[in-house]
């Protein structure tokens, strides 16, 4: 079963159908390009795994409010709701409190998510960090990490090497990843906010023990 977020559909219809660009799409959306490019990076990826390799697909999840369909309220534009009911609307990074989790070891964005020990948690508002703490995954597996970021009430996650099925965990929890991303954790997260993060959208992490970062391999992180 592959799960794609809500969000991530939507930057697929606007971008594939609706013909926008990501600048348009981020626009409408309410969030950074950097997001909009995250979000349809890992949408194309789900759809071709399906096609390839004919998993079932189930769109769900997310973090959104439905578009009313009143213009002087969301801003929506007509076209937007050709083909359904409603239009969706991700939370806007930079106009609402969202909190940004990050695997974390020695300052740095810790390389393997099944075998994180701690998350480092900030606290943001107007693309500024109010606070940040570091917590204990409590000895959670990949398998239920997801839910664990999801209770801390996490938005974001920045992480090294992910597997697909934490991917899927996360987007069925409605929490948008960018792994493969390595260095300092305060640097990814300011970078993150400028929508200046670099990133790996179709990073893999298929097997337990390797030496060295995963952003670049396949392990079961």
């Amino acid at each position: 079963m592959i799960f794609m977020s809500l969000e991530e559909y939507e930057s697929i219809r606007l971008i594939d159908t609706e013909r926008m660009t990501q600048e348009q799409c981020a626009t409408i959306m309410g969030v950074g390009r950097t997001t909009v490019q995250a979000l349809y990076e890992n949408a194309r990826l789900k759809m071709a795994q399906c096609l390839v390799f004919g998993n079932e697909l189930q769109i769900s999840g997310g973090d959104y409010v439905l578009c009313s369909r009143n213009e002087k309220d969301w801003g929506c534009r007509k076209h937007c709701c050709r083909f359904q009911q409603v239009s969706i609307r991700k939370k806007e990074k930079g106009g609402m409190n969202m909190k940004i989790a990050v695997t974390f070891e020695n300052g740095e964005v810790f390389q393997h998510f099944g075998h994180t020990e701690n998350f480092k948690i900030y606290e943001v508002e107007d693309k500024k960090v109010t606070g940040s703490h570091v917590i204990s995954s409590d000895g959670a597996g990949h398998g239920a990490l997801a839910g664990f970021l999801k209770d801390a009430g996490v938005d974001v996650l920045i992480c090294g090497g992910i597997g697909a099925g934490a991917q899927n965990a996360l987007a069925e929890a409605g929490i948008q990843f960018y792994g493969g991303v390595t260095g300092q954790a305060d640097e990814a997260v300011a970078a993150f906010l400028a929508d200046k993060l670099d990133y790996n959208a179709q990073v893999q992490c298929n097997h337990h023990a390797h030496e060295g970062g995963c952003g670049e391999h396949s392990c079961s992180c």
